[in-house]
């Protein structure tokens, strides 16, 4: 069971922190510092991929016959990565909206 829990924290971790680095990089990103807010969303999937991983670990192991126990705790990091996923797509469009304004910005003072 240890080794299940220490699984589940590890996701729920992993999560977190991808989706933590992610609104670092869009409050970079409302800054106008692009070159580093998409750093940030770098070391943000870098980071979700672990935790994506272990979840895939987890499925193919049941898959392959293993019991895999659901718990309240097993559902809460699930909720979690589904969590960090969404945010993090969103944040990502957000930055790109981002771009689109900074670029409007500049060519309108070009024009004044």
């Amino acid at each position: 069971m240890l080794d299940m829990e220490t699984k589940i924290f590890n996701i729920i971790s992993h999560g977190g922190d991808a989706k933590a680095i992610a609104y670092e990089a869009l409050e970079l990103a409302h800054a106008y510092n692009f070159s580093e807010a998409e750093k940030k969303l770098e070391k943000a999937n870098q980071t979700l991929v672990k935790a994506h991983n272990t979840q895939t670990k987890l499925i193919q192991a049941e898959i392959n016959g293993e019991k895999v126990s659901m718990s309240l705790l097993m559902v809460h990091a699930q909720d979690h990565l589904m969590a960090a996923i969404s945010e993090m797509t969103l944040i990502e469009k957000m930055i790109t909206m981002l771009k689109k304004i900074y670029q409007l910005e500049k060519n309108l003072q070009g024009k004044g």
